[in-house]
């Protein structure tokens, strides 16, 4: 599902102008990216967070000059669902084999 199925579909479900549901949903992600780049992480009950999540330093290999190289420390964003979520997840989709 894209950015624009899930404008589509909730314009359907609430009878609202798609530009308006895009304006939305548009605000809402640039509200939870500027919450992560200000260090804050994003709580929705019931949905899940997202969080920052930081990497250790590590040490990496470069292949192509078989060298070790450094890959400092540094912080991610991460999505962490709620457990509603994932129970809803685990019982309503089927594992494909």
């Amino acid at each position: 599902m894209t950015k624009a199925d899930i404008v589509t579909k909730i314009s359907e479900k609430l009878g609202i102008e798609k530009g308006d549901v895009q304006a939305t949903v548009e605000t809402f992600m640039e509200e939870v990216k500027s919450s992560l780049e200000n260090g804050d992480n994003v709580y929705l009950r019931g949905f899940g967070s997202f969080i920052i999540k930081t990497r250790a330093e590590k040490t990496g290999r470069n292949i192509s000059k078989n060298t070790t190289i450094k890959i400092p420390a540094h912080n991610i964003p991460a999505f962490k669902p709620a457990k509603v979520f994932v129970e809803g997840v685990k019982s309503n989709v089927h594992v494909k084999q």
